[in-house]
């Protein structure tokens, strides 16, 4: 049975096409909003959409253009009562395999479905996904497409991919995404945090290591490099890591080959490599503190993500996503966010980027009392300035001064981020190391030396003794 998915902001055009489609041949789906449709194409397949053209908020041809993103394969009709050949010629430019005009007779639209659906590849009774899914990467501004053609374009290769942008711009996510669109998508994901390990320890997770090499080492273990053998190999924050880490990470970038700590025989390994920072490689080459050689080799494919404050449009979609997630888990009947919630939101700067977005919605969804949403329940805080863009503490008046000042600006920035992810992940978990690390898709020494790190402890007379384990 075909899915269709109807998309008009009038209930009446939406209760006729279902009259239209019902029977036995076709499954039909409504939604009343191009952002709620997005949402829908995010969690299922469909053979083929109809949306209306002028729509509030996300229009039709904005719907069409994410859904060439989305779901690449599947057939697009545009309806509209204000037809022109101007806006024809614009939805077939961006994808629209045919343009209806209002009023239609039923028996025209049934055909052209037909029609159209005869030349399409039915879905399998499983319903699997078409052939490029990005999945948990939601958004249609034109940023954020340029990034998706990005990926879709060098998934299927083996080429390095050096992932940049902001700490909670969703790095992780593209890089995941890049794994399931590759030949690689059925071997190992693995993701380190560089930040996390010491160097000695670092060494060690990457490479591995042979019995005795080191004190406490009374067995050999294989390396992440070895554990990622066929996949895909994720370094996150990878401007963390000590030179003569970059080193030995060179001569494996080189030459596909890894010596592990205290070993003799070098170990080839086949995997394809996606790195990732928020920091700024090439000023770090200039001052010395990052290998040239191994930027080269590294910068294969840039892949450079937006800040949220650049992605117009964007955020209502997000926080929809994130809302339509978190009542799921929670069981909370939200309908949804009142207009000043909406506008709180579009207003707010969001110096954590779409994390940040995802905290704030998720918080909402389990303290707001009534079902929807309010500005208030949203808790956002802009400090004292309330603008999107931090106020400089100072002015300073030198080079060095002004190196320093914003690495001052970006560790206070980056900490309080880092402890609410950290206490978030632990809450929701007893104060559990072990479930937390798990749940954030990170490995469980990586988790307690973040949690050492920011010096988190559990509440007194409460928490899971392992979160002050050594």
């Amino acid at each position: 049975m075909r899915r269709i998915l109807v998309v008009d902001d009038e209930a009446v055009v939406r209760r006729s096409v279902c009259r239209i489609f019902g029977g036995d041949e076709f499954t039909v789906e409504t939604s009343a909003s191009g952002a709620a449709a997005l949402e829908r194409l995010q969690q299922r397949p469909f053979d083929l959409v109809i949306t209306d053209l002028k729509m509030p908020g996300m229009d039709g041809i904005e719907v069409l253009k994410a859904i060439r993103v989305l779901q690449p394969d599947t057939p697009v009709v545009l309806i509209t009562g204000y037809a022109t050949v101007d806006t024809a010629v614009e939805a077939m430019k961006a994808g629209a395999v045919e343009y209806i005009a209002k009023p239609f007779t039923p028996a025209a639209l049934l055909e052209k479905a037909r029609e159209i659906l005869g030349n399409t590849p039915p879905r399998t009774k499983g319903g699997e996904p078409v052939r490029n899914r990005l999945d948990d990467l939601v958004g249609a501004s034109d940023p954020m497409q340029r990034v998706y053609q990005r990926i879709l374009r060098v998934a299927p290769t083996d080429s390095t991919v050096l992932i940049t942008g902001e700490s909670g711009t969703g790095k992780e996510l593209v890089a995941r995404a890049i794994h399931r669109n590759s030949p690689r998508a059925g071997r190992p994901f693995v993701a380190v945090d560089c930040t996390a390990l010491v160097e000695t320890l670092l060494e060690s997770e990457l490479f591995g290591h042979v019995k005795g090499s080191f004190t406490g080492a009374t067995h050999s273990k294989a390396g992440l490099f070895q554990v990622a053998d066929g996949g895909t190999l994720f370094l996150d924050e990878v401007a963390n890591i000590s030179p003569a880490i970059q080193a030995k990470l060179l001569r494996v970038v080189q030459e596909r080959m890894i010596l592990p700590v205290g070993g003799e025989q070098p170990v080839p390994v086949d995997i394809r490599l996606v790195a990732a920072t928020n920091r700024n490689l090439k000023a770090m080459v200039e001052a010395g503190t990052f290998r040239e050689d191994l930027f080269f080799r590294l910068n294969i494919i840039p892949i450079e993500l937006p800040p949220l404050r650049e992605r117009a449009g964007d955020i209502a979609v997000l926080a929809n996503h994130f809302l339509s997630k978190y009542a799921d888990e929670t069981g909370r009947s939200v309908r949804g966010f009142s207009p000043d919630a909406i506008e709180r939101l579009e207003s707010h700067g969001f110096p954590g980027n779409v994390r940040e977005l995802e905290n704030a919605v998720e918080r909402a969804v389990v303290l707001c009392e009534q079902d929807w949403i309010r500005a208030k329940d949203l808790e956002l805080d802009d400090g004292k300035g309330g603008g999107r863009v931090a106020a400089t503490p100072r002015t300073p008046r030198t080079m060095e001064e002004l190196k320093e000042l914003k690495k001052e600006v970006k560790r206070q920035a980056v900490l309080p981020l880092e402890k609410a992810f950290v206490l978030d992940a632990l809450r929701r978990n007893g104060w559990n190391i072990t479930r937390a690390a798990r749940e954030t898709g990170m490995l469980r020494q990586n988790f307690q030396a973040l949690v050492r790190k920011l010096d988190i402890r559990p509440p007194r007379g409460g928490g899971h003794q392992e979160v002050q384990a050594p």
